[in-house]
């Protein structure tokens, strides 16, 4: 199985942001270059079966986008949000154990923490719009192989 892993986009700044933090949204630019990193993410033919999306607003904007693009259908898991840990993906994993691709939109740290833990005792920063792909030999093993780590300047050229 192999996992994909989306940051999502460039969101408000904390900072500048007056609402709740789970409504932050994209900004028009971020929402501008996710739909430019859409469009490279469906010319890879990453073959997904489904996106799994943490419902903070600018994940699912996120998601959004690169569920258009690649015609594939997004849906909301409340483990993907700001808890996202090795346990809450082995819990995802046994209702996606079917699936061959699966692309999960979410957050940082938590999204490197895990990719980090699935791949040994590495440590990296997926950063906003980045792609990483661990390939796990089922959806039971909860270690794999690094196989692609795409940073989203990649992705916009």
């Amino acid at each position: 199985m192999k996992i994909y892993f989306l940051r999502h986009g460039i969101a408000v700044e904390p900072e500048d942001w007056k609402g709740d933090d789970y409504d932050r949204p994209l900004t028009s630019d971020g929402r501008e270059r996710m739909g430019q990193e859409a469009k490279a993410i469906r010319k890879l033919d990453l073959g997904l079966d489904a996106i799994l999306t943490s419902p903070l607003v600018r994940a699912k904007e996120t998601a959004e986008i690169v569920a258009r693009e690649l015609k594939v259908v997004s849906k909301e898991d409340e483990r993907l949000g700001g808890d996202f840990d090795m346990s809450a993906l082995e819990a995802i994993l046994q209702g996606c154990a079917d699936l061959k691709s699966l692309m999960l939109v979410g957050h940082e740290p938590s999204m490197s923490s895990v990719i980090g833990r699935l791949i040994g005792v590495a440590r990296m920063d997926l950063k906003k719009g980045g792609l990483a792909c661990v390939e796990l030999p089922d959806a039971s093993t909860m270690t794999g192989e690094l196989h692609s780590l795409i940073p989203p300047k990649v992705l916009l050229s």
